[in-house]
């Protein structure tokens, strides 16, 4: 396959999880300090606004939700910057109010929501999901949100939908590393795209999440409004979303113009299909000593492997 671009970073500049932990072991001399995540001794984040929700049984694991410092210090969210602790640092100059998301493309009812609309639209639950990232960590979140499938059923998808295209803000004012001479950032095209089928947009367990730990979404996290979708590797949930279009052709995301080679679209969990950096074999659950085997689809295969039926994994990876 073709490379179109550099890289955005350098092999050295993506710590290996592995290289990370036993660095903070020899460093601390104490196992204990193998358990905190880079950032996890900078401030953690203040208590925000408390949002109410039911918890969806049907739809969460019954892990130890990782502890909320954690969860909220040591996050991927590359406007920030791509070290895991700028969300946490620098998220303050995201303004999540006013706040809203264009729905359009192949749908009979286009509309543009204002994100307090949406919280009136839908009733929020609360799950209990695994999010696992390409880099060999996982956290375990209680997200509260509602079905993409609500919003895109209001919005009546025509024959012509086949995916859907996600978009991030773009505002180098409150995206600090959008801006075009910091950070490096160079090999990164804005705004942030993602993409799913549209089986796979509707599919009940694919969320937008408004909020985790029974509050609103923080900054760091991707407020004010984000997708969460299980089964794949986290930057597939797109953050601080602002448009989401039904299209008729595979959208191009950020991470394949960025590095093709090592970002499919599909980017299911997959154990069986390496990263061409590290194993994806086995991942390190933020809060836990030992690793653990990688699981099919993160856990969910039961739910979500039938719609992959028949495909090559490793060639749609």
């Amino acid at each position: 396959m073709l490379i179109k671009r550099a890289p955005m970073f350098k092999a050295s500049e993506i710590t290996d999880p592995k290289l990370y932990f036993n660095r903070r072991e020899f460093i601390a001399g104490a196992a204990a300090l193998a358990l905190l995540p880079r950032g996890a001794a900078a401030a953690a984040a203040p208590a925000g606004q408390l949002l109410k929700a039911t918890r969806n049984q049907s739809f969460s694991i019954s892990d130890p939700a990782t502890k909320f410092e954690s969860a909220t210090t040591y996050n991927n969210f590359y406007e920030f910057g791509p070290d895991k602790d700028d969300p946490a640092r620098l998220a303050h100059t995201l303004k999540p109010r006013p706040w809203t998301v264009q729905v359009d493309g192949h749908v009979a009812k286009p509309k543009t929501y204002d994100i307090d609309e949406l919280l009136k639209l839908f009733p929020l639950e609360e799950r209990v999901y695994a999010l696992r990232c390409v880099e060999g960590w996982s956290m375990v979140i209680p997200w509260i949100g509602f079905p993409l499938a609500s919003l895109l059923k209001r919005v009546e998808p025509t024959g012509q939908a086949k995916l859907v295209e996600f978009t991030t803000l773009q505002d180098p004012e409150q995206f600090p590393a959008q801006k075009p001479s910091l950070l490096g950032l160079s090999g990164i095209e804005w705004p942030y795209i993602e993409g799913l089928r549209l089986d796979e947009a509707m599919h009940p367990l694919t969320l937008l999440s408004v909020g985790m730990y029974g509050q609103v979404l923080p900054n760091q996290n991707g407020a004010p409004i984000r997708l969460v979708v299980p089964w794949k590797y986290g930057f597939k949930s797109a953050k601080s979303i602002v448009r989401i279009r039904l299209v008729s052709q595979q959208p191009k995301t950020t991470w394949e113009k960025a590095q093709s080679q090592e970002y499919g679209f599909y980017s299911n969990v997959n154990p069986e299909v390496d990263h061409p950096r590290w194993s994806q074999a086995s991942e390190r659950r933020i809060g836990e000593f030992m690793r653990r085997k990688t699981l099919m689809f993160n856990g969910y295969a039961d739910q979500v492997a039938w719609l992959y039926a028949g495909m090559d994994l490793r060639k749609y990876y």
